[in-house]
């Protein structure tokens, strides 16, 4: 009988472990589902179904309510029992909306976006295969509701409710990637990430200090590469992507793989990417202030200026660019997951567009004016637990090391000096992040946090026609900049109608600066700057669901941005008659931001989304009168010059509006547009106002598209309102470079619309053809304070194979 018993559990016991996995199945279709999410609060555990709709549950159990939620289905939740014995299938419903997709970019933890107050939203891997994306600054811009700003082919800056460059975060698995020398002006930083390796991207709207810490003020941008999948079975699961995919408006040649080998408790991701563009033709029709027909090129020894064939074509603008990624997963227990991450990104030089439009005495004023390779390397592990014990549920740990190159070089016209700056910048990060759930109603989230980022610039000057290189001005000092941190994060579900989330992060940060290396150039009367101060960052929101179709939400929260480098480096600023020296009493810049937003879904056939906010700027970073030893005045390269330092002196203010609509038609038809106003006013250096220069006019995009089991076609409409003269801040009213003239001769911003087309058509099981025509009416046109005009007519053929 001790036999049979003992036989009989170990039968029972065998069928529970090989029913732990669980498949996801469309029963529409009959597909299976990858990407689902499933979550659960006790146990606090999650678990994503891998690329052919597989799951292991046994995380789970115990769980008595298992969420599970994707993109495209109605949300069900069930018992870890009942999961276990469904015949290892559980089917979805497809649903027109969701209100509740999962997002990670709130609390680096995945929680359902209607449990949190700020606005988020999600550009999924298969919105990206449609619209097909030259780069990650476009990968945004497809969501109708981030702005992008180019100066030239090679880049991309993003602006975010009236705030762009080191006043937003960029994160990639978690790990951030702002540096200490991000500044004011655009930055290119994002084309780092490779779109083709990117899983899910999140836009988090507003104040995301109390996670993130310095520079989330505008909102957080997080990208989430492919993650190395495990096998299920005892057979290996190997799946992955080739593509290639080509453009006429600069002649694009890019090719992409992935492959992933999987194993049981072992699993390998490999990406590889290569991008090939050349000059990029501009539309026939709109303002001629946008042609260049010419440009220079050295002959002989000499400068000359030379006429294009097609004053279309904007020279220089090509470049081509490479993107490597390894990942490799172990996965020790159901308690232990270990990940390791290297990622590779190299550009060749490029020229900057707006920069050789520049005239002087009536001739282009630069010969050369190029960005030198953009190089960008991380190394990122990240080592998860599910302890279950009184200090937390989950634990993950990140360590991470990056490296980040750039260059300027630039030579004037007939000149044979050139310039030359390199940066360098190897950043260091530590993030333990727990989660513990209190009840099944209070979840807790904290961790602390510790970077730095080393610079190093050096600056050369070379005579082009003898050869001879010797040293010159670097772009900032030797410079070491920390930050440590520790935030919480506490959700409360006080029932199944309210929430209320609130947070609080302290950060100090160290800044150390010597400029030893540029006395010999620019004789300051000091010799390095340290910095070591505070900021104290918190958020309150509450979230209320009348029904599950309608979602309320209002959130009150502070951000900051630290002093970096770049601040401190413009001590370069100084010019005649004036000195600029550091202030060691900066502290951090203070946002503070208010805003109310709804989601409805009507029927099963309409959702409204609508969401206004205020954000106010204080001791924002301007340069001011100061003085050095109770001086207002010393003298400097031999005259007497004003003292002036850096100083939190200035205020600013944005406030807008986001809407969304979504209409679900008949016959598989759908139509949707995204609007977004925003308005801003900031402080300049002599105390006038002026309209916020990272505010962007109107824009939005709206579209048709019509979708079948294998066929999906788009027709959508970009647009962007006018910026006048007397609207363009005082920063960019003289940019005659980017700018197009109104009928009194001044620059102005126009408005201006593409119509686009996209298809996508699946071939087969494992082969998929993408099409389109992006701006079909040949429409010449800039967005918005950028320095190169968007593509002209543009025909784009992709090919995506999957196996």
């Amino acid at each position: 009988m001790k036999k049979i018993l003992l036989c009989g559990l170990f039968i029972v016991f065998s069928f529970i472990g090989m029913a732990q996995k669980i498949t996801l199945i469309n029963p529409n279709s009959g597909e299976t589902i990858p990407g689902v999410t499933l979550t659960s609060e006790n146990p606090k555990a999650s678990a994503v179904t891998n690329a052919v709709g597989e799951v292991d549950i046994s995380v789970f159990k115990t769980a008595n309510k298992i969420i599970i939620r994707s993109l495209g289905f109605e949300t069900k939740s069930m018992s870890y029992y009942e999961m276990n014995t469904s015949a290892k299938k559980v089917t979805l419903t497809p649903s027109n909306f969701n209100l509740d997709e999962v997002v990670v970019s709130a609390t680096r933890w995945r929680q359902a976006a209607n449990d949190i107050p700020s606005k988020i939203i999600s550009i999924s891997a298969k919105e990206v295969a449609l619209q097909n994306p030259q780069t990650a600054a476009d990968l945004l811009g497809i969501s109708g509701k981030v702005f992008i700003q180019k100066s030239q082919q090679g880049g991309g800056s993003p602006m975010i409710r009236g705030f762009a460059t080191n006043r937003l975060i960029y994160t990639l698995d978690g790990v951030r990637m702002n540096t200490a020398i991000f500044r004011s002006g655009n930055i290119q930083n994002v084309i780092n990430i490779d779109p083709f390796a990117t899983q899910n991207t999140e836009v988090f709207f507003g104040p995301g200090s109390v996670i993130y810490g310095s520079d989330a003020i505008g909102g957080v941008m997080s990208f989430q590469t492919l993650t190395s999948q495990l096998s299920l079975t005892d057979k290996p699961l190997i799946t992955g992507n080739a593509v290639s995919r080509y453009a006429t408006a600069n002649n694009e040649r890019t090719g992409h793989f992935d492959v992933n080998i999987g194993l049981k408790k072992w699993a390998f991701v490999t990406s590889f990417s290569a991008w090939d563009y050349d000059h990029l033709r501009q539309g026939v029709n709109g303002p001629n202030e946008y042609l260049k027909p010419i440009y220079v090129k050295r002959i002989d020894s000499i400068d000359r200026i030379i006429t294009q064939d097609d004053p279309l074509l904007q020279v220089p603008s090509a470049y081509s660019q490479i993107n490597l990624m390894q990942k490799v997963r172990f996965k020790l227990s159901d308690k232990w997951d270990f990940q390791y991450g290297f990622h590779y990104s190299e550009t060749s030089p490029y020229g900057r567009y707006d920069r050789h439009n520049r005239y002087r005495n009536s001739t282009l004023r630069y010969a050369e004016w190029n960005y030198g390779p953009q190089l960008w390397l991380m190394n990122n592990l990240s080592v998860t637990h599910n302890g279950m014990n009184g200090l937390y549920d989950e634990l993950t740990l990140r360590l991470a090391h990056q490296r980040f190159e750039e260059s300027r070089i630039d030579r004037s016209l007939n000149k044979d000096d050139r310039s030359t700056q390199k940066e360098a910048v190897n950043a260091l990060s530590a993030n333990i992040d727990f989660a513990k759930s209190i009840s099944e109603k209070n979840t807790i989230y904290y961790g602390v946090e510790w970077v730095t980022n080393e610079v190093s610039s050096q600056g050369r000057i070379t005579d082009i026609s003898k050869g001879i290189t010797v040293n010159g001005p670097s772009r900032y000092p030797k410079s070491t900049w920390s930050s440590y941190a520790a935030y919480l994060n506490d959700e409360w579900r006080l029932n199944k109608k309210f929430t209320i989330q609130s947070g609080v992060r302290y950060n100090q940060f160290e800044l150390s600066s010597n400029f030893s290396n540029n006395l010999p150039y620019y004789p300051f009367p000091f010799t390095s700057a340290n910095i070591n101060n505070g900021a104290l960052a918190g958020s309150i929101g509450g979230i209320y669901r009348p029904t599950e179709k309608w979602v309320i939400k209002v959130n009150a929260g502070t951000a900051f941005r630290s002093p970096n480098i770049d601040d401190v480096g413009k001590v370069f600023d100084s010019e005649p008659g004036a000195v600029t020296i550091p202030n060691p009493n900066l502290k951090a810049e203070y946002a503070y931001n208010f805003d109310v937003g709804f989601a409805k879904v009507f029927g099963n056939s309409i959702k409204l989304d609508l969401t206004g906010y205020y954000t106010l700027l204080e001791n924002a970073l301007v340069r001011r009168n100061f003085q050095l030893n109770g001086q207002d005045s010393i003298f400097y390269s031999g005259i007497m010059s004003q003292v002036q330092a850096i100083q939190n002196a200035a205020v600013a203010n944005v406030y807008g509006v986001q809407f969304g609509f979504e209409a679900k038609l008949n016959g598989g038809f759908s139509f949707t547009t995204d609007l977004n106003y925003q308005k801003g006013e900031e402080e300049l250096d002599d105390g006038s106002l002026s309209a916020s220069s990272h505010a962007a006019p109107f824009f939005g995009v709206s579209r048709m598209k019509y979708q079948t089991e294998k066929f999906s076609l788009e027709l959508n409409c970009q647009y962007q309102g006018e910026q006048s003269f007397n609207n363009l801040a005082v920063s960019e009213q003289s940019k005659d470079e980017i700018y197009a003239k109104d009928k009194n001769g001044n620059n102005y911003a126009p408005g201006w619309y593409t119509l686009n087309v996209r298809a996508m058509y699946r071939l087969t099981d494992w082969l998929t053809l993408t099409s389109g025509i992006e701006n079909i009416t040949d429409q010449r046109y800039r967005p918005y304070s950028s320095g190169i005009s968007g593509a002209g007519r543009n025909f784009v053929m992709a090919l995506k194979a999957r196996f």
